[in-house]
Parts: C-alpha cells; structure tokens; sequence
C-alpha cells in the first residue's frame, strides 16, 4: 500500500494528500521532515473517491511502523477525520487553499471534529505544511533524542536568524530614527 520512503529507514511519518494537485505545498513537509532525518512515506488517497483504499491505509499505518499521519486536503477536507476515525496515530491535518473560500472551508473541516476523534489542525497551505512536519518532529521527540536535538538545533537557528535580521534593520536604519 504505502510508497518508499526517500529515507532507507522505515517510515514514521505519513504523509497523505487527497490529489496529487497538493504535492506542491506537501513537498515542503517532505523537505522539513527530510531536515530532522525522519523517515516517512507519501501517498494520495481520498475520503471520497477512494474510501477503501483510505481505509486500509488508516487502519494498516501502526501495523506498518507509523507514529504519526500528516494529512492534507482540501474543500469539505474530510480525509483527516476519516484517517483519524480508523487509526490511534496522532492525526495532523493540512488544510489546502483550493475553493473558493481560500481553505477556511478545509480549516473549518479539520477543527470541528467531534469528540473522542481528534485531528490537530495546522495553518492553511504551505506554512501548515511546514509546521506539520515540525509538530511530527515534536511528537516523535518525545521518544527519539536524536530528533529532539536536531529540532533543537533548528529552534537556535530560528533564533540565530532573527537576531541577524534585527541586526541588518538597526543598521540601514541607523541615524535616519528620531
């Protein structure tokens, strides 16, 4: 069922999309994951068009080694609570800007779950595609040192650059303020 990892270790992390049109913004997951050297596999399967294959990609996915699914879809973006409906995985939605309604209809889609099926909801589009594969990174953290030093490391960066940019603005500004 589930596609090669681009790591040589077994996957932990899923990565699945409701079209292969989400690839582009899915693709940064998949880098972000690639930064903390976690695992993970890639598919396309949908809630509406393919249910059994959704099915059995859920309900397989501990069974297959997985810690974690990252889901992205867009619209009625139901993919995610169908996933999180079939697995104990923590369930991490993507909402996709493709409607009309620029993805706060898929956002609205991943945080009104009912109880007792929760999905944990990003940013819409490429900054929750980004934050997804931190958020996965995080949990996996909890049990992984590697990781978690790794996601350490680029929190420090995070610092690192900010302090560079502050820097570079008090500098052009310099002189020119009140």
């Amino acid at each position: 069922m589930a596609s090669e990892s681009k790591n040589s270790r077994k996957p932990v992390v899923g990565i699945i999309m409701g079209s292969d049109t989400d690839l582009p913004v899915m693709s940064e997951t998949a880098k972000m994951l690639e930064k903390f050297e976690v695992p993970y596999e890639i598919e396309v399967t949908s809630a509406h068009r393919s249910p059994a294959r959704t099915h059995e990609y859920a309900s397989t996915a501990v069974s297959r080694g997985l810690k974690v699914v990252i889901v992205a879809a867009g619209g009625a973006a139901h993919l995610a609570g169908v996933v999180a409906a079939v697995t104990t995985l923590p369930v991490v939605a993507v909402p996709m800007a493709t409607t009309v309604l620029s993805g706060i209809d898929s956002l609205l889609s991943s945080v009104q779950m009912p109880g007792g099926v929760p999905v944990a909801a990003m940013a819409i589009d490429k900054p929750g595609a980004i934050n997804a594969a931190i958020f996965a990174a995080e949990i996996l953290a909890t049990a992984d040192p590697a990781v978690a030093k790794r996601l350490a490391a680029y929190k420090e960066e995070l610092a690192k650059s900010v302090a560079e940019k502050s820097a570079r603005v008090k500098l052009q500004y310099a002189g020119k303020a009140g």
